[in-house]
């Protein structure tokens, strides 16, 4: 007959840990392809957006791009050519500022437009993620 062994029990983790893991909980929203291509529909739109909208599209391309990079590195899909180089791209293009003149913003937010669409495509082409709509 074997003898009992003492188990010690503890937390899983400590409270800092676990209060950073419930924040970052709280804060994840799920993927939405539905709304990243409502926002690249409308800014490669013939028709262009309105000044005042500008830093919030911007803003949601470049929450876009984020989310795209993060699902991309959680799957490894640097390891394909392409989508290492769109990977940097979106990186890249994510980083610059907006521009203050109109026309110039709306090259720059054609630019992420692009660049999440393709990251978009790619990622789909190579089993990361399923088709977003």
């Amino acid at each position: 007959m074997s003898t009992p062994v003492a188990v010690e029990k503890r937390a899983p983790a400590d409270e800092d840990t676990l209060t950073t893991l419930l924040a970052a909980m709280q804060a994840w929203t799920p993927f939405d392809g539905d709304a990243l291509l409502d926002d690249v529909g409308t800014v490669l739109d013939d028709v262009m957006p309105r000044e005042e909208d500008a830093e919030e599209l911007a803003e949601r391309l470049r929450g876009h791009l984020m989310r795209l990079v993060d699902i991309a590195v959680a799957n490894e899909a640097g390891e394909d050519d392409q989508a290492a180089e769109l990977i940097g791209r979106a990186r890249e293009v994510r980083a610059e500022e907006m521009p203050g003149d109109y026309w110039q913003a709306i090259g720059h937010l054609r630019r992420m437009a692009w660049t999440v669409n393709e990251l978009l495509e790619r990622l789909v082409a190579i089993k990361c993620l399923k088709e977003a709509a």
